[in-house]
């Protein structure tokens, strides 16, 4: 099937009907531009098998894109305006896909499984800001194990973190804590333009392929938070003290396979997960 899709200027009367000026403190960009919201529906690689979890839909510009290409669609939105008018702009530009829509009204950090009603969600689709993408991402993937395909657009910056691999300048705690839930990479960047108001900066899309999980997250975290706290540091100086000493964390790390005078961005997900599994044996 195929959608209406929104341009700007019916983006700007619904904004206009509902009396809303897009904030930067809930990072409100609404997409206007048709082929952006195709290029992003493309790039999400979803089916009409699919039961998509979308955060932020806004006005609806992507969500109408994702009906047309989806099983299901359900929308998370935190604004109470915006998630009240969603299923009314469906029913005016896609009266035929009206059924696939579900609104829940509700902050992406903080949602679970109970509130989906049952729902298995198998892709996440969102347009998230820059400040709480990583987050919403960790908690999205930890609450929902269902999902095997993710889509995420975030400032460029913050996907250039999420895509680094070991020794890249922008390696780091991101970087490692969502491969812990699988491959993330670059899907392509998306201009300023094409948003309204526009960013000061551009957004890049990431796909993330969900992957079997490795060690104990919990465990994991603690770990990678650890040893980038101290980035500039070697690893057996940066861990001394949560391992509780410089020779327990040197013994620790070699008999992981990891080099002591190493530093943190040289270390990839196995090497963290490894370190995990050692420093609990080292230090009980």
């Amino acid at each position: 099937m195929t959608a209406e899709l929104l341009g700007a200027t019916v983006i700007r009367q619904l904004a206009s009907k509902l009396g809303i000026t897009p904030t930067k403190k809930l990072g409100q960009n609404f997409v206007i531009d048709p082929n952006t919201v195709r290029y992003i529906v493309d790039q999400s690689h979803i089916t009409e098998a699919d039961i998509v979890l979308e955060v932020g839909p806004g006005l609806g510009s992507l969500t109408l894109g994702l009906l047309a290409q989806a099983n299901k669609v359900i929308a998370v939105e935190i604004d109470p305006r915006l998630s009240g008018e969603l299923a009314h702009t469906v029913h005016r530009f896609a009266p035929e896909l009206a059924d696939r829509l579900t609104v829940i009204e509700a902050d992406a950090l903080k949602i679970t499984p109970e509130q989906l009603a049952g729902v298995q969600p198998t892709s996440i689709v969102a347009n998230l800001p820059y400040n709480i993408a990583v987050p919403v991402i960790i908690h999205l993937l930890e609450s929902f194990p269902s999902v095997s395909n993710v889509l995420v657009m975030v400032q460029k910056e913050v996907a250039d973190r999420i895509c680094a691999g070991p020794g890249s300048r922008t390696y780091g705690i991101p970087s490692v804590k969502i491969k812990w839930f699988g491959q993330a990479e670059s899907a392509g960047n998306i201009g300023k333009s094409v948003f309204w108001p526009a960013p000061n900066v551009d957004s890049g899309l990431v796909r993330i392929k969900v992957q079997p999980r490795q060690g104990n997250r919990t465990k994991v975290f603690s770990i990678v938070d650890a040893c980038f706290a101290h980035r500039r540091k070697t690893l057996r100086a940066g861990l001394s003290e949560y391992a509780g000493s410089a020779a327990l964390a040197e013994a620790a790390l070699r008999d992981a396979g990891i080099d002591p005078s190493a530093r943190a961005e040289t270390l990839d997900l196995p090497h963290f997960v490894a370190l995990s599994d050692t420093l609990v044996k080292h230090t009980g």
